[in-house]
């Protein structure tokens, strides 16, 4: 990937008929789809058209690039681990809850020494 001209890696997913459909009877009842992971949260957004807000069935590939001024358009929460300083998957949370504020959880994580990247502890953002 390279960030800074605003590219990443071409990303094969998968949104299974099911997927549609849970997130129908969720927007039906009014609920939140909360993305475990940002390669759920990619997924989802790609697979969503403009102007929708649940993602079309099927195979694709992606090369969406989420971050600051991203308007989201299926997914309203998301849990997911500290990422490293620098890489996408940062920008792609501050995109989601804005710099600001996740530069302040982050500080707070530093301050209670908590882990970072895989297998580290998560946060969740609603």
């Amino acid at each position: 990937e390279d960030i800074e001209a605003g590219e990443l890696h071409e990303e094969w997913y998968s949104v299974p008929v099911s997927t549609r459909e849970a997130i129908i009877r969720c927007r039906a009842k009014g609920g939140r789809v909360i993305a475990v992971g940002t390669t759920v949260t990619r997924t989802l957004e790609a697979a969503t058209k403009p102007n929708e807000s649940v993602p079309v069935a099927g195979d694709n590939v992606t090369r969406i690039f989420l971050q600051e001024g991203y308007k989201f358009r299926c997914v309203n929460g998301l849990l997911t681990n500290f990422h490293l300083p620098k890489t996408s998957l940062l920008m792609l949370v501050s995109a989601f809850a804005g710099r600001e504020k996740i530069s302040s959880a982050y500080k707070e994580a530093i301050l209670k020494r908590y882990r970072f990247y895989s297998y580290g502890d998560a946060m969740l953002i609603l």
